[in-house]
This record gives C-alpha cells, sequence and structure tokens, in this order.
C-alpha cells in the first residue's frame, strides 16, 4: 500500500514539474484534423464510441489539445463535395465525419509522445472502434487565420468552442514544396480577403500537414503531400446548404486561374449535436 502510494506521489511531482516550464500560451499553434467514415453498417456504433469515449479519453483529455469540435456531412451535404477526382477521397463523398482539435502553440512534440503512449494502451484495452477507414486524418501546422471582420469577433482560438453553424474544409497542393510559400501569401493577401468579404464565412484558418510519428498506430496511413499541401478550415455563421452556390463552388478555379496549385477538396460539415445520434441516419 505504501509503495503505491509513492508512485502516486511521485506522479503527481511529475505533473507539477511539467507545468512549471514551457510555452503555455493560447494561440492554435497546431491542430488535428481527421475525416473518418465509419463503415456501412457501423455508424451509429462508431458514432457512440466516439461520442461517449473517444472525443475524450482519444482527444481532449490529453495535455496541450485544449479546443475540439466534431463535424458531420450527411448525404446531401457529401453531394456538394469536388472535385470529383480528388486526391484526399476516392470517391469524393468518403469521410461523412471530421474533427478538428487546437494543440497549443510549441506543444505539439509533447503531445505526440502522450497521444501515441495513450492509443497504445487504449488499443490493448479493447477501446479503439477498428469498423472505420481514416480518408484525411494529419496533425498541422498552423501558418496563418484571415478574418472577414478585422479584430471584431472571435478569435481563432476561439472558433471551435464558438457557435458556429458550418464548416468547410478545402485543401490546396501547391504546383511544388517551393511554391507553397506563394500559394499562402497569395491566399492571405488577396484571395481570402476578397473572399471573405460580406460573406457568412468569419474566419479561414490556414495549416500545413506534418508528418505521422514512426510509431503510430498502424490503421492511420502516413501523411502525403506534407511538403506541398494548404489545409484550410472556413467557419461560417451559416448553414452551408444556404450559401454553397454564390461562396463556394468556384474556389478550384480561382486557384486555377493563378496557376499557383490545384484544389484538391472542398467539404462542407455542420457540427454534431454532442452526446447525439442527430445526422446517423442521413448518412447514406
Amino acid at each position: 500500500m505504501s509503495e503505491k502510494t509513492h508512485d502516486e506521489e511521485t506522479r503527481s511531482e511529475v505533473y507539477a514539474e511539467l507545468a512549471a516550464v514551457g510555452p503555455y500560451g493560447v494561440h492554435p499553434g497546431h491542430a488535428l484534423i481527421t475525416m473518418v467514415e465509419p463503415h456501412p453498417g457501423h455508424e451509429y456504433a462508431y458514432n457512440r464510441w466516439y461520442e461517449d469515449d473517444h472525443f475524450i479519453a482519444g482527444a481532449m483529455a490529453m495535455p496541450w489539445m485544449f479546443s475540439g469540435r466534431r463535424w458531420v456531412a450527411p448525404r446531401d451535404l457529401q453531394l456538394l463535395r469536388y472535385p470529383e477526382k480528388s486526391a484526399i477521397a476516392q470517391p469524393v463523398t468518403a469521410g461523412c465525419y471530421l474533427s478538428t482539435y487546437w494543440i497549443t502553440q510549441g506543444r505539439y512534440a509533447d503531445h505526440m509522445r502522450w497521444t501515441v503512449g495513450i492509443n497504445k494502451r487504449l488499443n490493448r484495452d479493447a477501446r479503439v472502434y477498428h469498423d472505420r477507414t481514416h480518408v484525411f486524418t494529419a496533425f498541422q501546422d498552423h501558418e496563418t487565420t484571415v478574418y472577414r471582420d478585422g479584430a471584431a469577433g472571435p478569435r481563432d482560438f476561439h472558433a471551435l468552442d464558438h457557435p458556429y453553424a458550418g464548416l468547410v474544409l478545402q485543401v490546396i497542393d501547391a504546383e511544388s514544396p517551393a511554391a507553397r510559400a506563394e500559394l499562402l501569401e497569395w491566399l492571405r493577401t488577396r484571395h481570402l480577403p476578397k473572399r471573405l468579404s460580406a460573406s457568412p464565412a468569419a474566419m479561414v484558418t490556414v495549416f500545413h500537414p506534418t508528418p505521422l510519428p514512426g510509431d503510430r498506430m498502424t490503421y492511420v496511413k502516413q501523411v502525403e503531400g506534407v511538403d506541398v499541401r494548404l489545409t484550410l478550415l472556413w467557419f461560417l455563421e451559416a448553414d452551408p446548404r444556404d450559401c454553397w452556390e454564390p461562396y463556394f463552388t468556384g474556389l478550384g478555379e480561382d486557384v486555377a486561374e493563378v496557376g499557383l496549385g490545384r484544389v484538391e477538396f472542398v467539404a462542407p460539415f455542420i457540427p454534431t449535436v454532442p452526446g447525439t445520434d442527430l445526422y446517423v441516419d442521413r448518412l447514406r
């Protein structure tokens, strides 16, 4: 009994030591963006596992992951996606659930050590749902955030807690690794401010993916396009169905016209309602 108590005290001391060092700001320096397709017939079971266990034990309970939100694409939203020939999803409708998480700037390496360890433990304890496919899963580094209203309104560190009505996930591949910086600058200074003006999107966060560690879980494939890819999250104040045609149908053409890359994926989502099975019966 005394040995167990000593071990507990030692662990508590380590937590206190860790809290006293390293970055502890509020900015989302990194993100986990994961789009998943439950296997046919497993939609309800997958959703209950994610809602009742994995969102907490596999994400939000981890150090430095300070904000998270789940999103869903019912079938009518899946059918709005483009381009049909996508490097992200084959078919382009694959991946009906999207989860987004913010990680404190400068804490990516610390978080990764924990997440690899906890996911190995969850797998050993049969707390990982395997009847699913990771369509697009990557940890990503923050590049920039562009706001529609300048200094007014929520900041990017509020984005996953603010009650936004929808989200658009956009993935762009630059022509080459060297061209990605030029693409990012064009997005930040010209394209996104123009697109955001008077639109239902309050902000766009821009990230680039990073390779997954070699000791990752085997059911998650290695990230592709890490040298050329940019991932954009458009946070909407309106249901994407109500604004899709005027604001989001031409994003691929805009990028193609300037010759800086190719839009590989544009997909709308709406937020899930935590703790419920809302929308599960509308996925197919």
